[in-house]
């Protein structure tokens, strides 16, 4: 673990996001996306990400997104550097893990499973299909719009 993976307590609830979701986010700007990022730069939640997911991020936008949202890696970088912790991953995975039928989307639910993420937030219906599979290892897999009703339930009951 890195420094600032152990500077994290264990009380703050880690998340890992796919590629789409944060683009959802910075540059889309859905409302569901945003209130998950401004969650993790708030620190109540800790966004966890590893090399893989970084560079998927640079080749999604070094193929661009369309003319209408002109954005690049570069406009990102800060942002994602400030509020994501890289974790390496470990290559060995236990054989009951679920499989992505996407195996371009594995990298996600491997790292939220080997670090215990709490939750892995995606629209991507191969990795939604694993859901009921990663909740018996103890891991939610939802989309944004789900997630923020849990969480909004969960801050609620707190007050």
């Amino acid at each position: 673990m890195t420094e600032k993976e152990h500077s994290v307590t264990r009380s703050i609830p880690v998340l890992v996001l796919d590629t789409h979701v944060i683009l959802e986010a910075w540059v889309f700007g859905n409302p569901d996306s945003i209130y998950i990022l401004e969650a993790v730069s708030a620190r109540a939640l800790h966004w966890i990400t590893n090399r893989e997911m970084r560079e998927e991020m640079i080749h999604v936008l070094g193929r661009g997104l369309g003319p209408r949202w002109p954005t690049h890696w570069d406009m990102l970088r800060d942002r994602w550097e400030s509020l994501a912790t890289e974790c390496p991953v470990d290559g060995n995975k236990p054989a009951h893990w679920p499989r992505c039928t996407d195996a371009d989307d594995q990298k996600f639910i491997d790292l939220a499973l080997q670090k215990k993420a709490r939750w892995l937030i995606s629209r991507d219906r191969a990795v939604l299909k694993t859901a009921s599979r990663c909740a018996r290892l103890g891991l939610t897999v939802v989309d944004p719009t789900r997630w923020r009703a849990i969480w909004s339930n969960e801050l609620n009951s707190r007050a």
